[in-house]
């Protein structure tokens, strides 16, 4: 007899339209949980003593819904490389394929073509396995980290109720990690087209 899944409907969603595209961009996303698992385990514990203040200050300034993602709402963004920084790494790679050419191709345009030669050397096979791969490493983070969030949330509304008397400094804290962690659930869920 076959078996009959419940399992809600989940939709392809496309990297380019993720949240969160890269395992290394929901390190914002761990370290919110992190920040309510120590909430919850020091009934003291205030922004004040948190490893990351100035976002559940701002979270707690923004307020729910007032942000479009976690990101905006997380608000330390990693910080890129500049266009100048790209291009004087370009030239430099390009250096001596632009001397060869007698000057007749800029360092920069050479450096593209140098820098881009070992990639352009790998078989389109075992990059479309890496990225297979790589894709399903980020689908099973983040689902992990949704289940986590989704613990964590309910523990801190949970806190929320039964500390009621608390501190204004305490409760202000367990509200910022709250609004984290809504919006963290919310675009997580995104990611994962979960309806």
């Amino acid at each position: 007899m076959a078996k009959k899944t419940d399992k809600k409907k989940e939709i392809k969603v496309k990297k380019k339209d993720m949240n969160f595209q890269s395992v290394d961009s929901l390190q914002q996303v761990v370290n919110v949980v992190n920040e309510a698992a120590m909430a919850l385990h020091d009934k003291n514990r205030t922004i004040r003593e948190s490893a990351i203040p100035e976002v559940l200050a701002g979270a707690l300034g923004a307020g729910i819904g007032a942000v479009g993602s976690f990101a905006a709402l997380y608000g330390l963004g990693t910080v890129g490389l500049s266009a100048a920084g790209i291009m004087s790494g370009l030239a430099t790679a390009g250096e001596g394929v632009s001397a060869l050419l007698g000057g007749a191709v800029s360092a920069s345009v050479a450096g593209i073509f140098v820098l881009a030669l070992p990639v352009a050397g790998l078989a389109a096979g075992g990059v479309g396995l890496a990225n297979h791969l790589k894709n399903k490493q980020l689908r099973q983070e983040k689902e992990r980290l949704y289940q986590e969030a989704l613990k964590k949330h309910d523990a801190i509304i949970n806190a929320l109720k039964e500390e009621a008397e608390a501190s204004k400094e305490r409760l202000d804290y367990l509200q910022s990690i709250n609004i984290l962690l809504m919006q963290a659930i919310k675009d997580l869920k995104a990611d994962l087209g979960k309806n």
